[in-house]
């Protein structure tokens, strides 16, 4: 209920009153396989949006990053803090994964969001889907209930249970 009131377990809103900001993690129906996804919102409507080299530009302003934590050789994985309007958060840059690290400027319409995930070379977002439709936004996403490391055996991470979100 954070932007509106729907009708349960449905995208049918009934009353909004507040939409998505830069920075906020939302959860959502993908656009093309109407699967649940959980991203952070990085372009509003109206926004242009442009991606070089796995750093984001928004209206042509270049998004600031601070290094948390660089690979030690050019290839590796690295931690970088991302500034949007103000508002910090961690992603991850791993330059060895196939991924979109740069995209042409698209300019997002109105009542659509740019989304996309912290962990960027591993995240299916509006940079392979496109925009997302306000009316598929179903809400806002604050804290981990619970999670799993995929990359070991679906082992859970008890360190990130019932964490906040930034």
């Amino acid at each position: 209920m954070a932007y509106d009131l729907k009708i349960p377990y449905t995208t049918h809103h009934l009353m909004s009153w507040q939409n998505p900001e830069r920075g906020d993690i939302v959860v959502f129906f993908s656009p093309t396989d109407n699967q649940r996804l959980v991203k952070r919102i990085v372009g509003l409507p109206g926004d242009t949006i442009a991606m070089r080299n796995n750093r984001l530009f928004i209206n042509g302003q270049r998004v600031n990053y601070d290094t948390l934590s660089p690979g030690a050789e050019p290839f590796e994985t690295h931690q970088l803090e991302e500034n949007l309007d103000g508002r910090s958060h961690s992603i991850r840059v791993e330059p060895t994964l196939l991924s979109r690290h740069s995209f042409a400027p698209v300019k997002i319409p109105a009542e659509h969001y740019f989304a996309m995930g912290d962990n960027r070379d591993n995240s299916k977002d509006s940079r392979y889907f496109g925009c997302v439709e306000r009316s598929r936004i179903i809400g806002r996403a604050t804290a981990v209930v619970m999670s799993i490391e995929q990359g070991s055996f679906f082992l859970p991470r008890w360190s990130r249970f019932f964490s906040k979100l930034r």
